[in-house]
């Protein structure tokens, strides 16, 4: 079982507002977690106009799912907001789901 998570970094040039910026974030929030049922919260930058860091989690079975995954939430990322995409960092956590707890 692979976690992977993500952190996004957008530049929202436009935001003249928190107001502005959060309508802006929502929307992205909403698209990603219904198109891919990805968790998703914006956990940086909060009392910034112009930028946000969202940070978006899912699980797959395997190292190339989860590849796959965040390449296509990257390309949504990029052709389904106004913000640009400034920069990103991934990691994949692997656990053992018959481990004893």
């Amino acid at each position: 079982m692979i976690v992977a998570v993500a952190l996004f970094e957008l530049h929202i040039e436009y935001a003249q507002s928190l107001k502005e910026k959060r309508m802006v974030v929502k929307s992205l929030r909403d698209k990603l977690a219904h198109h891919f049922k990805v968790a998703t919260n914006e956990v940086a930058l909060h009392d910034v106009h112009h930028q946000s860091r969202l940070a978006i989690s899912f699980i797959t079975l395997e190292h190339a799912q989860a590849d796959a995954m965040l390449d296509k939430i990257i390309d949504f990322i990029e052709s389904n907001t106004d913000a640009r995409l400034s920069g990103w960092t991934t990691e994949k956590l692997e656990f053992d789901p018959m481990a004893g707890l």
